[in-house]
């Protein structure tokens, strides 16, 4: 049959040039660069020293570096590195291969950070801070006083079951003259990733997008790619609202600064040395009178990229779960995969009801596909003749065959229109799998324990395949007479096999009951029209 023919070498060609993008870093290259930014904190580097704290709450655990009070390291409690493993995820790191730190401090004219590239020293009265049960919120403070007596404490504030950190500073000059500086907030991470820290080595198709992003007051969500920063591509963006971030897979980095009464911040990205890349904001230069107190404020998100909990820390940093092009689709999609696995209380099966749902909403158009489908396939003998009459002529062919359609009131392309609107879903679906991190690690039953990863034993994927076979000869095979089309046609379920090896093992599943609903579905309206 032509359209099911063509279905095949469409669905081919689609699944082929999603696999081919998924191979490739996602990437985004902003027009917005400048020429040069200032490269505001290069001389932040890691420095050998034991001079650190330990804070703690009940999701998060976080290593802070005296010299500048930076966090040099940052554990996720409730997400482990790997399946199966007991060890927390890792989140900022600093190593000799790696460095992912958050780092902020005072610079300009009188900021301690811009002194002959030495950091101020912090003290604290302890090197231990644990969130109590039954409390609203954990401070830490650590102090540090310049040798004319300005007294700098930045304090970390973290709160239960919370990602973000508030971060302070308050600032008491007790000098006779007036002090300028500025708050700045930086990511870095090392552009290269060493091996133990690529996740995506082992499988293609779970690529996603790794690298910087910031919202302005121009643009909600902007991604920006680290090759664009390697080459000195940089960004320098005056703003009132935004934040900027470090984006991978499922997690986010995020500084938001809290104060925009007092001017416009500069969001910048910086090459820095040993390949690594910066994005930071700088706040516009505030006075502290002398003999006065001056407080300044920003917010740190680190941990997992949930969605209603980011919209509530600032807005728009719910939009780096990037679901591509039809987030329009994906974002109530996994609204409706919420709601189901609220009831279900399993992802796996709540994607098997999602599934049935979608097909029960475009049963109408499968069904006027496969009524297509049988009269296109009554009038193949009258078509025969006509291109057997007309056999010098293809323009005279083309217009018989037009108007037979006409006259049985036929619409050959109505067979695609369910094509159309499955293929959107699938892909959907597929980027909610890899973006959404409620579906990392999580069990459906048996051998599968991560739907957002590959089935270990390639089982679904070969279910997947002998469903389609089935499809497939249900539909046309048989009606396939050219024997070159009639091996293709055959050789096309081993060939989506063999790509849906890689793919989530969600998607599969997704995969394997809307072909086992369609064949149920082919049988029911087969029958129908046969008595008829």
């Amino acid at each position: 049959m032509e359209v099911q023919r063509n279905f095949f070498i469409f669905a081919f060609l689609f699944v082929s040039f999603l696999l081919w993008q998924a191979w490739q870093n996602q990437s985004f290259l902003s027009n917005k660069t400048n020429e040069k930014t200032d490269s505001l904190l290069n001389f932040i580097r890691p420095q050998k020293h034991k001079n650190q704290i330990f804070i703690k709450n009940d999701v998060i655990s976080l290593v802070v570096n005296m010299y500048g009070g930076d966090i040099e390291e940052a554990n996720l409690l409730v997400y482990k590195d790997r399946l199966n493993s007991s060890k927390p995820l890792k989140l900022l790191e600093t190593t000799s291969d790696f460095i992912y730190q958050a780092q902020s401090g005072l610079i300009g004219k009188d900021g301690p950070d811009s002194s002959n590239n030495i950091r101020p020293l912090y003290t604290s009265k302890k090197n231990f801070f644990e969130l109590e049960d039954n409390k609203k919120e954990l401070r830490v403070p650590i102090k540090w006083i310049d040798k004319n007596g300005v007294i700098y404490t930045k304090i970390f504030i973290l709160k239960p079951k919370r990602y973000d950190i508030e971060i302070e500073y308050d600032i008491y000059n007790t000098t006779k003259n007036a002090l300028e500086m500025n708050m700045f907030g930086q990511i870095k991470q090392t552009i290269n990733l060493p091996e133990k820290r690529n996740l995506y080595s082992k499988n293609f198709a779970l690529q996603t997008f790794r690298g910087a992003a910031y919202s302005s007051v121009d643009n909600k969500y902007e991604k920006y790619e680290f090759n664009s920063i390697s080459h000195n591509k940089n960004l320098h963006i005056l703003t009132k609202n935004g934040w900027i971030a470090m984006l991978q897979q499922y997690f986010a980095v995020a500084w938001i600064p809290s104060d925009t009464t007092i001017g416009d911040n500069t969001i910048y990205t910086s090459n820095l040395d040993n390949n690594i890349a910066a994005i930071g904001y700088k706040s516009p230069p505030i006075n502290v009178l002398p003999h006065s107190r001056y407080v300044l404020k920003s917010k740190l998100w680190i941990g997992p990229e949930i969605q209603k909990e980011m919209k509530l820390v600032a807005p728009n940093l719910d939009l780096t779960v990037d679901y591509g092009w039809l987030w329009f689709l994906s974002q109530p999609l996994f609204q409706l995969l919420t709601i189901l696995h609220k009831i279900i209380g399993n992802w796996g099966f709540s994607v098997v009801v999602i599934t049935f749902i979608m097909k029960a909403i475009t049963y109408p158009l499968t069904k006027a596909q496969y009524v297509s489908m049988i009269k296109m396939r009554a009038l193949q003998p009258r078509i025969k003749e006509i291109k057997e009459k007309f056999k010098n002529d293809k323009k005279r062919i083309s217009q018989e065959i037009i108007f037979l359609y006409k006259k049985e009131k036929i619409n050959p392309l109505s067979g695609f229109l369910p094509i159309f609107i499955q293929m959107p879903i699938f892909l959907s679906l597929y980027y909610m799998l890899i973006s959404s991190v409620e579906l990392r690690h999580a069990p459906f039953f048996l051998w599968i324990n991560d739907l957002s990863s590959q089935d270990p034993y390639y089982i679904l994927p070969i279910i997947m395949g002998l469903t389609m076979f089935i499809m497939q000869q249900i539909s046309s095979n048989n009606n396939i007479t050219d024997p070159i089309q009639k091996k293709i046609m055959n050789f096309m379920p081993v060939i989506f096999t063999v790509f849906f090896l890689w793919f989530p093992a969600g998607l599969v599943l997704y995969y394997i009951v809307s072909n086992t609903v369609t064949i149920i579905q082919q049988k029911f309206i087969f029958s129908k029209l046969n008595q008829i």
